[in-house]
C-alpha cells in the first residue's frame, strides 16, 4: 500500500483530486466537504481510488456522492464559493460582427416576453471550438465562443447559441434522483421553438 496524504483544499469549486507521486497517494478534497458525513467522505475516497487505478466505480458510492453535492444546502454553498473564489474575465458583449446584448434583447422579447433579466453577456477570450457557449450561474454570465464572431457565421447560429443558454437561465440544472437534469423535457420542447434550429445545428456540425 502506498503512503497516503489527505488534505482539504480551498478550491474555487467542489473539486476532489488524487495524484500518485513517489509511491504516495495525494488526496485534495474541497474544503466545502470537510464537514460532510463519514459515509460521503468514504464515497469520495472510493471514487478517487477507483479512478486512479482505473477500476469500476461502485454505483452506490457514485449515487451517494451526487446526492450529497446536489442537495440544496451544498449547491447554495458551492454557488457562493464560486462567487467568492472564482475569477471570471468578462470581455464584453461587443464583437467585431455581432453584439451579444442586442441579440439577447431581441430573443428575450420574441421568446420570453422580455421577462428574463439580462446576465453579463461576453465573448470568450479565445476561439474555442470545443465549447460553443455556456451559462455560468455563479457569475451570472453567458459566454459565447469568439469563433462565432465572424462574418462567415450566419446570425441565426449566434442567436441559437444565445437562445440555448437563455433556456439554461430559465431552467436551472436540477437533481433528479441522484442525477443532474441539465436538459429537462420543458427545456427540450422550448428549444424546438427556435425557427432556425435545424439550420443552426447543421452549421455547427460542419464547423
Amino acid at each position: 500500500m502506498p503512503e497516503m496524504e489527505v488534505r482539504f483544499f480551498a478550491f474555487a469549486n467542489i473539486n476532489n483530486t488524487i495524484r500518485l507521486r513517489d509511491n504516495k497517494l495525494l488526496f485534495r478534497i474541497s474544503d466545502l466537504l470537510e464537514a460532510a458525513p463519514e459515509t460521503v467522505l468514504h464515497a469520495i475516497a472510493h471514487i478517487l481510488i477507483a479512478k486512479i487505478y482505473r477500476k469500476p466505480i461502485d454505483p452506490v458510492f457514485a449515487a451517494r456522492y451526487r446526492r450529497f453535492i446536489g442537495s440544496r444546502a451544498i449547491s447554495e454553498k458551492a454557488h457562493l464559493l464560486r462567487q467568492m473564489r472564482g475569477r471570471k474575465r468578462i470581455d464584453g458583449p461587443l464583437g467585431n460582427v455581432y453584439h451579444l446584448d442586442e441579440i439577447f434583447e431581441e430573443l428575450n422579447t420574441k421568446f420570453f416576453f422580455g421577462l428574463l433579466a439580462r446576465p453579463n453577456m461576453t465573448w470568450s477570450q479565445n476561439t474555442a471550438r470545443h465549447m460553443l457557449g455556456h451559462y455560468d450561474p455563479a457569475h451570472n454570465a453567458i459566454v459565447v465562443s469568439r469563433v462565432f464572431d465572424h462574418i462567415r457565421v450566419p446570425r441565426y447560429v449566434v442567436e441559437y447559441i444565445v437562445y440555448h443558454e437563455m433556456l439554461h437561465l430559465k431552467h436551472p440544472v436540477r437533481l433528479k434522483g441522484s442525477r443532474r437534469c441539465v436538459h429537462p423535457k420543458q427545456f427540450q420542447e422550448e428549444e424546438k421553438l427556435f425557427p432556425h434550429l435545424e439550420e443552426a445545428k447543421k452549421f455547427l456540425r460542419i464547423l
